[in-house]
């Protein structure tokens, strides 16, 4: 019983939120608004004319590349600009200017982010199916490459357990303060420093089971103690030992990717081969950042595939 693949991709577009949006777009470059700022950054897909060119030099800051690896510089009108908090529905987090281009949130989430509160809150509304031994009144949620901690915090928020993980210190350190500017220090959210492959094989052998996963692999990264990762070699092997770390009861697998030689359409057949078995549906395609006019400009960002049972 193979899942059922949708027979045609989605493209889900983030439109602008209170602490977020998409202002113009063109001549490589996007302008965007994060919280209180408005940043510049390239973007070569972006092909077409702006809206109004003059809005991109009033911008507070513009990010200028001086690598192939997104890696560069900040350029300020005044003052640098110091971390700000911003918010998504009840999640609160902060967000920095980087030396990599992004300002440690990727607001084109928000549509899994939505998708993701939805599947939490409807499997803790549910009663256990399969006589999972995983559901112990919280839906068990496990987000692997979980970074700055969003997604699992709108997990938490919507009454998950989760378990969050991440080969860098320094980043599950910041996952766990936007915990407490959320208001969600206390919930029941495991933080873990470890390489993703090695926590989860060792999940495997103790016989943990999830009723959710989450997975947003990089393209290419290193572990805590020098692991290296690479996507199109490792992911095949650790989806399929996520597979073997859902429940009977299981609902959700989310597979997200941002490499450029890829597609939703490869992510749902690997989500398929892994899942063998299983049955359920996948549904895949883009996640893209749209303009506030339903019927202006967007720009896909990266790649989705999600299983549900």
């Amino acid at each position: 019983m193979t899942p059922v693949l949708a027979d045609r991709p989605t493209t889900l577009i983030t439109r602008p939120w209170d602490d977020f949006g998409l202002l113009d777009c063109g001549d490589g470059r996007k302008l965007e608004r994060y919280g209180p700022i408005t940043v510049v950054r390239p973007e070569p897909q972006c092909f077409w004319t702006p809206h109004q060119p003059t809005a991109f030099d009033r911008a507070d800051a513009v990010f200028d590349p001086q690598d192939e690896d997104d890696a560069g510089r900040w350029r300020f009108a005044g003052a640098p600009i110091d971390p700000f908090t911003m918010a998504w529905r009840d999640v609160r987090f902060t967000a920095r200017l980087t030396a990599f281009r992004h300002l440690a949130v990727f607001p084109e989430q928000a549509a899994n982010w939505e998708w993701l509160d939805q599947r939490v809150r409807q499997l803790g509304s549910s009663s256990p199916k399969g006589g999972s031994p995983a559901r112990t009144g919280r839906p068990r949620i496990l987000n692997l490459f979980g970074y700055t901690g969003v997604a699992s915090l709108v997990c938490a928020a919507a009454g998950a357990e989760v378990t969050h993980v991440d080969a860098s210190k320094k980043s599950v350190a910041w996952a766990r303060e936007n915990a407490e500017l959320s208001g969600l220090s206390g919930a029941p959210v495991r933080w873990i420093v470890d390489d993703a492959r090695k926590y989860v094989a060792r999940e495997v052998r103790r016989g943990a089971q999830y009723d959710g996963i989450i997975l947003d692999p990089p393209k290419y990264g290193r572990g805590p103690t020098g692991e290296v990762w690479r996507l199109f070699e490792d992911l095949p092997g650790l989806m399929d030992d996520c597979a073997r770390l859902l429940g009977p009861g299981a609902d959700f697998l989310l597979l997200n990717a941002y490499a450029a030689r890829i597609s939703g359409l490869s992510l749902a057949h690997l989500t398929a081969d892994a899942l063998a078995g299983r049955g359920g549906m996948i549904d895949w395609g883009e996640l893209a950042l749209g303009e506030a006019d339903p019927a202006g400009r967007a720009i896909g960002l990266s790649f989705f595939a999600r299983w549900t049972a």
